[in-house]
């Protein structure tokens, strides 16, 4: 099993640039796989695993069960207010990703690791909830509602502050987690976001009353992800492996 990990910070990108890049990456890997299965053992190639960090101009992506009608606004007026607007291939419902929020690509093969998206998903939850901590937030989880929220046990104004959505295929893993750092939450009312009538979405800056050094915090929730996952990151330049 290879647990190293490529790590990038792609600092502020397009988010079809992103998604474009996740695909290929993901495809390479699903590739060596298949070719692995077909070749002897000698001859196996381990597979690659990627941490991206990026921060999107804004934008609001629909999962493939999410519900159109969960977009407040038409299509005509997010243009004007300069917002894009995508239907994509992981799951969960509609939200927002903009400046200030820390979106994480995580793609991993999980035979890398464990090959189980339940687990993978609640791990990534538990990185989050340990970067909170780190801040004095109490975080947690509701079940049956997937993320990370705050006044998660008596739930009198349960606070989303980390959406997920992801995708697998031949357990490698692409689309990831969105934590609220110090993002503008005004959009979010455009919106109802993860299709989750009445719940309010927070921030850690809105939660602690200031704004936070955001590359302290990509340094804190990675060094989570490190040591939940028992990843061994290599900073390299980032290209799509060749088969």
């Amino acid at each position: 099993m290879n647990k190293q990990v490529i790590f990038q910070d792609w600092g502020l990108r397009d988010y079809q640039s992103a998604w474009d890049a996740q695909e290929e990456l993901l495809a390479a890997t699903v590739a060596r796989k298949v070719q692995n299965r077909q070749a002897a053992v000698e001859e196996q190639l381990p597979t690659n695993n990627y941490l991206l960090f990026v921060q999107h101009p804004p934008v609001f992506t629909l999962g493939k069960s999410g519900k159109p009608e969960h977009l407040l606004e038409d299509e005509q007026k997010l243009e004007q207010l300069g917002i894009q607007y995508y239907k994509i291939n992981r799951g969960g419902d509609i939200t927002y990703h903009g400046p200030g929020q820390l979106v994480g690509y995580p793609i991993l093969d999980l035979d890398n690791f464990k090959p189980d998206i339940h687990w993978y998903m609640r791990t990534l939850e538990e990185a989050i909830i340990r970067t909170c901590a780190d801040y004095g937030l109490e975080a947690g989880r509701i079940p049956g509602m997937t993320g990370v929220w705050l006044d998660y046990i008596e739930q009198k104004n349960p606070r989303k502050i980390c959406a997920m959505g992801v995708k697998a295929s031949r357990w490698v893993t692409m689309h990831g987690f969105a934590l609220n750092v110090n993002n503008d939450l005004a959009f979010f009312e455009y919106i109802v976001p993860c299709g989750l009538e009445g719940k309010e979405v927070t921030s850690l800056a809105k939660e602690l009353g200031h704004s936070l050094d955001f590359q302290e915090v990509s340094q804190r929730l990675k060094a989570h992800l490190a040591d939940l996952f028992e990843m061994v990151f290599v900073e390299e330049s980032l290209t799509t492996p060749t088969v």
